[in-house]
């Protein structure tokens, strides 16, 4: 039967964060000072990882997507994905990274059978690039991006849509799909950047981001979007590849949720607005079995919010501010 939620949604993909470093600075993201990152002792090990993630399979988890920060930062990645490859239960792995630490290994992902990969690219343009995430590194996320194309794996461009900084990289994103197979990602802006307060007043809709892409591109086709899909998918007729809008602030694709995220330290959210629910890090530190840890998640399942709004009001004491890097992007 695999694993359901109170509201009778199926849960069979975990996000997992294996750091909370990165070595961008995107503002979106952390302020330009960074963040305090945690101690190395307090991030799960890669055993801890690979002992939750093979619990959670037994399950019904069937998709797992490894995220950071930058999860190419953390020391013998290679090892723990080729690790969790071999676990039965799993069909898929798909990563998350800003693509500035990959070069010469996407061969070997491919290996490993990794089945995409999503490249956080917020603009082409140099100067906006650098504005955005405080660092010089378009050539080597674009050189990242054609190196995953000539690999042949599956690509997902994600593009944070900011208002007064990267609107005019919209339509050259789009473009990109012209020619490349790959899909483009937009992305509402959310909250979570580590500043107290920060909101999110001026952001562009889900809505408001169509309407421009249809102000260029009129004859859009509406694909029939995939089980679980958080994005709402586009195609161009003529384009080798296409493009999605993802209402991460609005929220309306959380009636069909289907993840659960592990944080660099163990805190297992059942949505990315809530503040936690628990820290399989101590559980296992404190000797549970492999029981009880199935038992802490079939209760964190049994008890989950509605959607993204009634998780953020639950935690009305400590208003979302976080960092996203702190929570698996």
């Amino acid at each position: 039967m695999g694993l359901i939620d109170n509201h009778g949604r199926q849960i069979n993909y975990m996000r997992i964060a294996v750091t909370d470093r990165c070595n961008l600075r995107c503002f979106y993201c952390m302020p330009e000072e960074g963040i305090k990152y945690v101690d190395k002792s307090n991030l799960m090990t890669y055993e801890e990882l690979l002992r939750i993630t093979k619990v959670f399979c037994a399950e019904g988890i069937e998709k797992i997507r490894i995220t950071g920060g930058e999860p190419f930062l953390r020391k013998d990645l290679m090892q723990f994905l080729q690790s969790i490859s071999e676990i039965p239960q799993l069909k898929k792995i798909h990563i998350t990274t800003n693509g500035t630490l990959l070069e010469g290994k996407v061969n070997r992902l491919k290996e490993l059978g990794i089945n995409s990969i999503n490249l956080s690219i917020d603009s082409l343009d140099k100067d906006r690039f650098k504005m955005i995430t405080r660092r010089d590194d378009l050539d080597k996320v674009i050189h990242c991006m054609d190196e995953i194309l000539d690999e042949g794996l599956e690509l997902k461009l994600n593009m944070v849509v900011m208002d007064g900084k990267n609107i005019e990289d919209i339509i050259p994103m789009v473009e990109l799909a012209r020619d490349k197979k790959l899909s483009v990602r937009f992305i509402e802006e959310m909250p979570f950047n580590g500043t107290l307060g920060q909101g999110n007043k001026s952001f562009w809709s889900h809505k408001k981001i169509l309407s421009h892409i249809e102000s260029k591109f009129p004859a859009l086709e509406k694909l029939v979007d995939p089980p679980f899909s958080t994005s709402s998918n586009y195609k161009i007729n003529g384009f080798a590849g296409d493009f999605g809008i993802i209402a991460a602030y609005s929220r309306t694709f959380c009636g069909t949720c289907n993840r659960i995220r592990l944080t660099p330290t163990g805190v297992i959210k059942t949505c990315l607005y809530d503040n936690g629910i628990f820290n399989v890090r101590d559980i296992i530190r404190a000797g549970a079995t492999d029981e009880e840890l199935k038992t802490a998640l079939l209760s964190a399942l049994g008890n989950r919010s509605k959607d993204g709004f009634e998780a953020e009001k639950k935690r009305a004491s400590s208003p979302v501010s976080e960092s996203m890097a702190t929570i698996g992007g």
